[in-house]
């Protein structure tokens, strides 16, 4: 075939053309934006605002979120892999900001297993309230960080703060204000994300002291209450968040400086004082006292889901519970411990323990309206019985919106209230731009129904994406490390 002479320009002109439009077209795949991984077409929910939000994709790169986009952004990236998830539900990971890991170093590899545990049921973040393995915990921390070790992101308080001679072990015990100075020195040498202070043997002047030490240092504070000082004295030193709803009770009362002063004299029991407390209750002094700790910026973690089980285990046989299969047997041997004592109780003291429960667990929606922040916690663990860790903390949120909580009110307790507590609102919280890649989807709407969170399709932790086989796989392995441990003879 010849070619027509006067063609040649045509045609140079047209491969000219084209040659451009391929270099355009290779420019433009060269601008766009790299990604690790799309997630498209699932429904965003927003837990602070309450809202599911459509048309979104969501891009990660590393351990963040890029960018959350549109279909007409998209087209300025270039993800290596995308994720379709129709008709699904997609939010930030759970937090559990009240977990323990401990009974000794013979059960550190049982603890260890609860790692991924906590990670299949969607819990990306918790906060370790301190047990016996302080030291141990910091190093996980540390290992996960670095992408080393599989499990939550772990925010702990190192070992806790307690008197002389104290009934928990992996202590530091505290004498005197020195000795509580030395004890905020070694703390902050390890970086904790908080101090924990319990009351089993310490003075109260002490841990008034501890409190306004920690203050000075800019150190978050965590605790128990000490039968010898009200709500309001603790609040007024600074404590950031109550463990255990329980406590509130009695400032639930106009009886709360009595019933404190008479504990503090020796003429009446703790037990007696919350009877007591019980038996004068007052929604109007709740209101007020409650308002008091949400100005002075004091949160509280219920731990409802522990106390609860603990409570009824005069009615509700825990022994072949599903769950018992992925807790090793060393773990659930500390679990007698609580059983024990509470089957030594009295028909008064079971009543007693069901109406303390019921009517702490009635605050929450008080709690809610006077503005304090509720921080989703369980107590999972060594020692709490029947509190099985990663499932827990579905149980607390459900037992939230049981008593009173919206679902949305619940998510916010799980998702966004820990983080602000810790100041890390800046990495967590919400589905956005430079926020940590820790995700969940779920199958369901959870702001319709809170039980959705149960119905995990996928987690993402520290951008690792974790679909509905490996979750699957994650719990096949934990059951079957349990079962080979429960085989092996026993040591002698």
């Amino acid at each position: 075939m010849k070619l027509n002479v006067e063609m040649l320009p045509v045609l140079k002109k047209m491969a000219g053309t084209m040659l451009a439009l391929g270099m355009l077209a290779h420019a433009h795949a060269a601008d766009k934006i790299a990604v690790d991984i799309a997630l498209s077409d699932a429904t965003l929910i927003d837990v602070a605002a309450g809202r599911a939000v459509t048309g979104q994709t969501v891009l990660l790169k590393g351990d963040s979120i890029v960018a959350v986009v549109n279909e007409t952004q998209l087209r300025d990236y270039a993800p290596k892999q995308t994720i379709r998830l129709p008709g699904k539900y997609l939010m930030p990971g759970l937090w559990d900001t009240h977990v323990h890991f401990g009974g000794g170093p013979e059960l550190i590899d049982e603890n260890k297993q609860l790692l991924p545990l906590y990670l299949a049921h969607g819990i990306t973040t918790v906060r370790d309230c301190s047990g016996d393995l302080p030291d141990t915990v910091l190093a996980w921390r540390q290992q996960i960080n670095a992408g080393q070790l599989q499990g939550p992101t772990i925010f702990t308080s190192g070992a806790k703060l307690e008197g002389i001679k104290p009934l928990w072990k992996g202590t530091i015990e505290v004498g005197t204000p020195q000795e509580v100075t030395r004890a905020l020195d070694g703390l902050q040498a390890q970086q904790v994300d908080f101090v924990k202070i319990t009351e089993n043997t310490l003075k109260p002047e002490l841990y008034l002291e501890a409190l306004r030490q920690a203050r000075e240092r800019g150190m978050r504070t965590s605790g128990h209450i000490p039968v010898q000082l009200t709500l309001g004295q603790m609040a007024d030193a600074g404590l950031g968040t109550i463990e255990h709803q329980s406590y509130l009770l009695r400032a639930a009362t106009p009886r709360e400086q009595e019933l404190t002063a008479k504990v503090a004299a020796g003429t009446l029991s703790g037990r007696d004082a919350m009877r007591e407390s019980l038996q004068s209750y007052d929604e109007p002094t709740a209101r007020k006292a409650f308002s008091y700790l949400a100005a002075r910026g004091t949160a509280i973690v219920p731990t409802l889901w522990g106390s609860r089980v603990t409570a009824y285990l005069d009615r509700e046989d825990h022994t072949h519970d599903p769950a018992l299969q992925y807790i090793g047997k060393g773990l659930r041997a500390t679990y007698d411990w609580r059983v024990q004592r509470a089957a030594k109780d009295g028909p008064e003291a079971i009543a007693q323990r069901h109406a303390q429960f019921e009517q702490s667990a009635k605050l929450l929606p008080i709690l809610q309206q006077q503005g304090v922040s509720i921080i989703a916690g369980t107590d999972a663990g060594f020692l709490n019985s029947f509190d099985y860790p990663g499932q827990a903390l579905h149980d607390e949120i459900g037992l939230y919106v049981q008593y009173g909580l919206t679902p949305q009110q619940a998510l916010q307790s799980a998702v966004i209230n820990g983080p602000r507590f810790l100041g890390k609102l800046d990495r967590y919280g919400s589905v956005a731009a430079g926020k940590a890649a820790d995700l969940l989807v779920l199958d369901a709407n959870p702001l319709q129904d809170i039980g959705a969170t149960r119905q995990i399709r996928l987690v993402v932790s520290r951008g690792t994406v974790y679909d509905r086989a490996k979750l699957d796989q994650m719990l096949a392995d934990i059951r079957a490390w349990v079962a080979k441990q429960e085989a092996a003879p026993a040591k002698s």
